[in-house]
């Protein structure tokens, strides 16, 4: 493995997150149904429009890219830049995230942790566990980048 992340970085970031990621993919493609119904709690299932059904798969797509950009780019990279670039954008789409779910559900049904439903842990859950792990990462919490040298043409490379 390629990465240059620490040893709890690289287990949440390079295992655990795309594992995640994956199964939000084949959520929307398998059950279309429950995961547009599933966005809100309570909410009826029912037949999708032409519009929901292509939203939802669409998701799903977006989910297995960003599977197999954080594979690519964190297994693939020694260059500590990029991975922190990554991890910054990342960062950033999670505030996006949190803040349409939120203003979605608005801010009673966010913090009923009770209530919640799969997808909310998703939405909100999972995403605000990476959002905490990110921080603490790039705030330099969890350890500094590992330094990974290579041999290029019989000498050691730094």
């Amino acid at each position: 493995m390629a990465s240059i992340l620490p040893p709890l970085p690289k287990l949440i970031f390079c295992f655990l997150e795309p594992v995640s990621l994956i199964a939000g993919a084949l959520s929307p493609v398998l059950y279309p149904e429950y995961f547009v119904a599933d966005q809100v709690a309570h909410a009826p299932i029912h037949s999708l429009t032409d519009n929901e059904h292509v939203l939802a798969l669409q998701l799903g797509n977006l989910y297995l890219l960003m599977a197999l950009m954080g594979v690519g780019i964190l297994y693939s990279t020694t260059e500590a830049k990029v991975v922190r670039n990554y991890i910054v954008a990342l960062w950033m789409g999670d505030i996006g995230h949190l803040a349409a779910t939120g203003y979605v559900l608005g801010f009673r049904n966010c913090v009923e942790v009770s209530k919640w439903n799969a997808l909310a842990w998703g939405n909100v859950g999972a995403t605000l566990f990476l959002f905490v792990s990110r921080s603490a990462y790039l705030a330099g919490y969890l350890g500094p980048d590992q330094r990974i040298t290579e041999r290029r043409r019989g000498r050691k490379a730094e």
